[in-house]
C-alpha cells in the first residue's frame, strides 16, 4: 500500500495555515493502514481531530503506543508523534456529561486545556447533550450556562476556544444555542459546526445558509459532512432523522454548497479547520473509504483554494 501523495510536495502546501484540512481520527481506523499517521498520510491530510474520554485516553489512535493525555509523558510522547509525522491537531473531541458529572467534567475540560496549550491545539468541541436531564429542558440549559461560565473563567487566560457541537436533540435548536451562547457570553465560547447536523434535524435546505450565517462569527471548529435527499424532501421541513442512514453521504456528493459555507465562514472571520465527518463509510469497503476519504480531502483544499486563496 503506497499513500496517495508524494511525499515532497504536501497536498496541502501553498493552502492557509488557518484554514486546514482534518479528519475525525476514528475513521482513519476504518481505511485499512497500520496506524494512525500512515492513514492520514494516505489520505493527504495533515489535520487531525482527537477523541478523549474523561480518563484523558484516546481510543481511535491506533497502531503503536497506547496515546494517554493523562500525564505528562503521555503528552509528551504524542507531542513527539506529531512532530516526526507533521500532523497537527486541530481539535480535541470531548465526550462530555455535564448534567451526570459536573464538576468532574469542568476539571477535565480545565485539563485539557492544559493540554492544548502544549501541544498547540486551538480548539475544544464540547458535548452538550443531556442525559439525566433529557426531559428538562430550562433545567439543563441553566446548568449548560453554569458549567460553561465555570470552565470559560478557570481558562481565561489560555489561546483555546470551546466548540459546542451541534447535533442531536438540544444544540440543534436554535433556541438553545441563542440562549447558551447568550448565557455564557464569552468569544472563547463557541460553535462547533456540523454543516449537516441541522440538516438532519430537519431544517430545509436553503435554511441552513441563514443558520449558518448566524453562527459564524462564533464558530472556532468544524466537522464537514453533507446529507444527499431526494429533490423532494430538501426544501420541506422533516422529521429529526429523516432516512439518514439512508441518504449520508460524503462531503461532496450531496446538497450542501460547501463552497457557499466556506464564503459564509470567511466572512465572519472564520480561522479554524474544515474536519471530515463522514457517516456513510459503514456502507463502504476499506478500499472504498480509503478512496473517499482521499477525494474528499482533495475537494475541501479546492474548497479552501477557491474560496480563501493560497498563502504568499
Amino acid at each position: 500500500m503506497e499513500p496517495s501523495s508524494d511525499n515532497s510536495t504536501p497536498p496541502w502546501a501553498g493552502l492557509p495555515a488557518a484554514w486546514t484540512v482534518a479528519c475525525r481520527d476514528e475513521h482513519l481506523k476504518q481505511i485499512g493502514c497500520p496506524n494512525t499517521w500512515s492513514a492520514l498520510e494516505w489520505i493527504g491530510v495533515r489535520g487531525i481531530e482527537i477523541a478523549v474520554d474523561v480518563e484523558g485516553c484516546c481510543p481511535h489512535l491506533f497502531g503503536g503506543a497506547d496515546y494517554s493525555l493523562a500525564t505528562a509523558d503521555g503528552v509528551a510522547r504524542l507531542e513527539q508523534t506529531l512532530r516526526e509525522h507533521d500532523v497537527v491537531i486541530t481539535a480535541l473531541c470531548l465526550l462530555n456529561e455535564f448534567d451526570n458529572r459536573p464538576d468532574q467534567e469542568v476539571d477535565f475540560v480545565g485539563r485539557m486545556v492544559d493540554v492544548a496549550v502544549r501541544l498547540g491545539i486551538p480548539s475544544i468541541r464540547l458535548d452538550f447533550l443531556p442525559r439525566r436531564l433529557k426531559e428538562r429542558y430550562d433545567e439543563f440549559l441553566a446548568l449548560s450556562i453554569d458549567v460553561g461560565r465555570r470552565f470559560v473563567a478557570r481558562t481565561d487566560d489560555a489561546p483555546v476556544r470551546f466548540g459546542v457541537e451541534n447535533h442531536v436533540t438540544t444544540t440543534n435548536r436554535i433556541d438553545f444555542l441563542r440562549s447558551l451562547f447568550a448565557g455564557v457570553e464569552s468569544p472563547k465560547f463557541g460553535l462547533t459546526l456540523d454543516t449537516a447536523n441541522f440538516y438532519w434535524f430537519g431544517h430545509p435546505l436553503s435554511k441552513l445558509y441563514e443558520i449558518y450565517a448566524e453562527f459564524a462569527s462564533c464558530a472556532c471548529h468544524t466537522h464537514c459532512k453533507n446529507i444527499g435527499y431526494p429533490e423532494a424532501q430538501r426544501e420541506r421541513q422533516r422529521p429529526m432523522g429523516w432516512e439518514y442512514a439512508r441518504y449520508a453521504c460524503p462531503v461532496d456528493r450531496g446538497d450542501i454548497d460547501f463552497c457557499r459555507v466556506a464564503a459564509i465562514l470567511r466572512d465572519a472571520g472564520y480561522r479554524g479547520d474544515l474536519c471530515i465527518e463522514n457517516e456513510s463509510l459503514g456502507r463502504l469497503s476499506p478500499d472504498q473509504r480509503r478512496e473517499t476519504l482521499t477525494r474528499e480531502a482533495s475537494f475541501l483544499r479546492r474548497i479552501v483554494a477557491e474560496t480563501v486563496g493560497s498563502t504568499p
